[in-house]
């Protein structure tokens, strides 16, 4: 097939590796002529284009296609993207993320893409967002669900708040779990008690990490805010934080005013590769974040057997059960604190939460399975379009 994805910014970040991953299972299992069209990565998030360079995969990058809402320079990469598809003359185009899926959506659309599918990783509009931006969002993302042929959740949750806004139509929605490099999460390459000694726990200590840009929604705050009452109760509590962000300055400000700032280990940014061997080295992970499709890390987490603690938001109760960790409302900082503080005491529960959603996701989030799932829908959505053709080359008879 001829595919094209589409995507804001190639960063370090879970809709991006996803589709990274996605590319790369479409070029080398399927020997697909894919392309991948992304904006500059802007940002101290890091980037994949090396990643993707050395696997040999196709990128164009166009300037035009930035994150924030700039009509002129949107507009600029409309007419690009439209340009770009009548030069690669793709079979498919599946975008990702809000901005790349209106812009994609629309100059597919207008040139005639046969297939044209998009993604959800998460939804722009929310109770996170003020009144006048969900208006608006709403608004755009119904109008662009009728210029696709389908939209793939990244988690049930996805699905069913889109539909409730009056986006897209159930028929159009099909849920796909993120894929992932499952076997280095399932085996580490490097030993837990070296990485530990790495990041400077002791032994005694319990370690919880959080894995996520230092960013707005991602609840830094939240950690912060009950962490003196924590670490009051249990010293031996050590927060990893691996990620790094805008917001890093002004929360280590904050630790080092409260005088916690010793029992934060900051990593800053890593690639990719060493999730894995950091999520092992801790003892469970917290993700307080306000804004996810399903995020990555959990399932990550529990992969290497760790536990997790998250709020209830969009697709967080699809892998965070009572037997793999606790689930909370958003913002229940009390209920927070006491959840770090019940498994900081308790290495048997810690172990058998993990060993659980070990064995329940080994398989569900391989990116082997999201890539085959993704490319028996292109073949569907390619199938139903000539059959159509078909059906209506014979209605009108012989010319």
């Amino acid at each position: 097939m001829r595919i094209v994805h589409v995507i804001t910014r190639l960063i370090v970040g879970g809709a991006q590796e996803n589709t990274l991953l996605t590319v790369e299972g479409l070029h080398h299992r399927y020997h697909d002529d894919v392309t991948l069209i992304t904006g500059p990565a802007e940002g101290p998030e890091g980037d994949l284009f090396g990643r993707a360079a050395g696997l040999g995969l196709p990128v164009e990058v166009m300037p035009e296609l930035v994150r924030p809402v700039r009509p002129w320079v949107d507009r600029a990469a409309y007419h690009r993207l439209r340009a770009a598809f009548r030069r690669l003359k793709p079979e498919v185009v599946h975008t990702h993320s809000s901005k790349a899926g209106i812009l994609g959506r629309a100059a597919a659309w207008r040139e005639r893409v046969p297939a044209i599918v998009h993604t959800i990783h998460g939804l722009p509009f929310g109770p996170f967002e003020g009144p006048w931006k969900n208006t608006l969002y709403v608004a755009l993302e119904r109008w662009a669900a009728g210029r696709c042929h389908a939209i793939v959740s990244v988690c049930d949750a996805m699905t069913t708040q889109a539909l409730a806004a009056g986006v897209g139509r159930p028929e159009q929605f099909l849920t796909v779990y993120s894929g992932m490099e499952t076997d280095a999460f399932l085996w580490p390459r490097r030993p837990r008690e070296e990485v530990r000694r790495e990041l400077g726990l002791a032994d005694d200590e319990v370690a919880f990490a959080t894995v996520a840009r230092l960013f707005e929604l991602k609840g830094h705050d939240d950690i912060v805010a009950i962490a003196p009452q924590v670490l009051e109760a249990n010293p031996r509590v050590r927060f990893v934080w691996i990620g790094d962000g805008i917001l890093r300055d002004r929360l280590v400000a904050e630790l080092e005013r409260l005088g916690i700032r010793r029992s934060f280990i900051l990593t800053g940014l890593v690639p990719p590769d060493r999730i894995p061997e950091l999520l092992t080295a801790v003892d469970a992970v917290i993700h307080p974040s306000l804004r996810e499709g399903l995020a990555r890390v959990l399932p990550q987490a529990l992969l290497v057997g760790r536990p997790v603690i998250s709020y209830d938001i969009d697709g967080a109760r699809e892998v965070v059960l009572p037997e793999t960790g606790v689930l909370l409302k958003p913002r229940d900082l009390d209920g927070l604190r006491r959840a770090i503080l019940e498994l900081a005491a308790d290495p048997a529960l810690r172990a058998a939460l993990g060993r659980e959603g070990r064995q329940r996701f080994a398989d569900q989030f391989r990116h082997e399975t999201m890539t085959r799932q993704l490319r028996s829908l292109y073949e569907r959505l390619l199938e139903h379009r000539n059959a159509v053709s078909g059906d209506r080359r014979q209605l009108a008879g012989p010319s």
